[in-house]
């Protein structure tokens, strides 16, 4: 039983003054994900908490053999600054990768379950509520290994009750009934490119569980975890549904920040203001603060788009309508944002790009990550795309192979294990390379879709000089020195900058 575990697992933690001899009885995996798509914050948490409990044996299982291959080699399947340092201290002393996904569930006393919960394509819900099939696949996988009681933690965002749900699967499907399980939420809030940072010192940790005994334990166990490097305070318990809702609405209400400044970027153009003059001023009043002000062609990643359309599905289905109808209005100002820049260059370009060679800087949907997850990029391409635009598209992260899928994946595809991808009907207007000199050679514009540093230092009087002209420069994240590119002889669009007078005459 659940309890017995406990009150061995307490009897040790009390029998010795070191918290050493609890985690010393706990072997604690980390049940990756049952499908061929990567979850991109679950591998760097069990890197960390490897790296900061050694005394705690961690697991990383993934039936998809390549990839684990991947974390076992020197190059890891996912791109992430500082990762790889930390991987290489603990792979093989008490961070493992492994297909042996019953073997290491069934002998795990936690398990921390991250398997996609991608947007419903089909059925009741289509376009907004969560498909947890994957989900319940996973907790049927554990229920029919477990021998002995364990510790389930959410790492997936989930729609608020999933836990309940969850907890019906797993007694219903475990032949011993003297096992027990307790489900914890334990959301991540970590921002890709600075997961590291994020996990070593962290705004927080949310625990929730249930509000008995034996939840009320089984949070304490999870938080003696991440006790060996986060203070105390930092770290915050909940009831079970709160820990659900609190990530939706974090995710949700980062993107409403967003999506609001791109909204008063289309106002700056219209009326000759600077959003970055705006964004600073709003953005010192201490009741806003300035994150999340900077105005961009839109958010993208695997969570914000796809968890406001499930806070949307919730409120609809608790006929919260008005409240349902608001959030959504977050993704519609993202989807404007993508579609007014495609609208800008092309009316820029003299109303045609048919056949004009386009130089796409960036394609992951920040910095400092190969993720291209919902990125902007996606939209803006086939926009281009759609009117006969020419792309050579350069990130230093992103390979050719995972460009021409993303193109080609149906919208809320992309995080289902079986792609339905079908080749681009313009795949031959598109080429990538790994050179970003190579990208603008002959070209007419340049989008910068990325805001990677490395754009910021580029020759651009060379570059300059290889395009056709005019030569445009879309600046879709504003990261470059607008007015040494218009001394240069580039015509400029920055979002939310006062329009460069090229474009005021007649181009709108």
């Amino acid at each position: 039983m659940l309890v017995r575990m406990f009150s061995v697992m307490v009897k040790k933690f009390l029998d010795f003054p070191s918290r050493s001899a609890l985690y010393n009885s706990i072997h604690l995996p980390w049940f990756a994900r049952l499908t061929l798509l990567h979850y991109h914050s679950g591998g760097p948490t069990m890197a960390m908490i490897a790296l900061k409990c050694p005394d705690i044996e961690v697991v990383v299982l993934d039936i998809n053999e390549a990839r684990i291959a991947a974390w076992n080699s020197p190059k890891l399947p996912i791109y992430e600054p500082g990762l790889e340092e930390v991987v290489q201290q603990c792979r093989g002393r008490n961070l493992f990768f492994s297909t042996e996904v019953e073997k290491h569930v069934a002998e795990a006393d936690m398990i921390f379950v991250s398997v996609n919960t991608p947007t419903k394509t089909a059925g009741v819900g289509a376009g907004k509520a969560a498909d947890l099939t994957y989900w319940e696949g996973a907790a049927r996988m554990i229920a029919s290994v477990s021998k002995t009681s364990k510790i389930i933690v959410e790492k997936s965002t989930v729609p608020v009750k999933t836990a309940e749900a969850i907890e019906k699967v797993l007694k219903r499907n475990c032949s011993d009934s003297s096992v027990e399980f307790d489900i914890l939420s334990n959301p991540e809030f970590l921002a890709e490119g600075t997961a590291i940072s994020d996990l070593q010192k962290p705004d927080r940790v949310l625990i929730g569980g249930k509000d008995t005994e034996r939840g009320r334990k089984a949070i304490d166990v999870l938080a003696s975890v991440y006790a060996h490097w986060i203070p105390e305070e930092r770290i915050l318990k909940t009831n079970l549904w709160s820990a659900e809702l609190s990530k939706l609405t974090a995710n949700a209400m980062l993107a409403q920040r967003i999506s609001s400044v791109n909204s008063i970027s289309a106002l700056c153009e219209a009326t000759g203001a600077d959003i970055q003059q705006v964004s600073k001023a709003i953005g010192t009043d201490s009741r806003i603060g300035g994150k999340f002000l900077n105005a961009s062609v839109g958010f993208g990643g695997s969570c914000f788009q796809k968890d406001i359309l499930n806070l949307v599905y919730i409120c609809e289905s608790v006929g919260l309508s008005e409240v349902a109808r608001y959030w959504e209005s977050v993704v519609t100002m993202n989807d404007y944002q993508k579609q007014r820049f495609v609208e800008r260059i092309i009316s820029a370009m003299f109303n045609t790009i048919k056949k004009k060679k386009i130089a796409i800087y960036g394609f992951a949907f920040k910095k400092d990550t190969g993720d291209t997850r919902e990125t902007p990029a996606i939209d803006v391409c086939r926009g281009l795309l759609a009117d006969g635009a020419n792309l050579c598209i350069y990130d230093p992260q992103v390979e050719d192979k995972q460009v021409r899928l993303d193109l080609a994946t149906p919208k809320f595809e992309w995080d289902h294990p079986v792609s339905k991808a079908s080749p681009v009907s313009n795949d031959d207007n598109i080429t990538t390379t790994k050179d970003p000199f190579e990208a603008i050679d002959g070209a007419h514009a340049i989008c910068i879709l990325t805001e990677w540093d490395e754009f910021k230092s580029y020759d651009y009087q060379k570059i300059y000089d290889s395009m056709v002209k005019p030569a445009f420069i879309f600046d879709g994240r504003n990261v470059l020195d607008h007015d040494k590119l218009r001394e240069i002889g580039f015509v400029v669009y920055a979002l939310g900058k006062p329009l460069d007078p090229f474009l005021s005459n007649g181009y709108n």
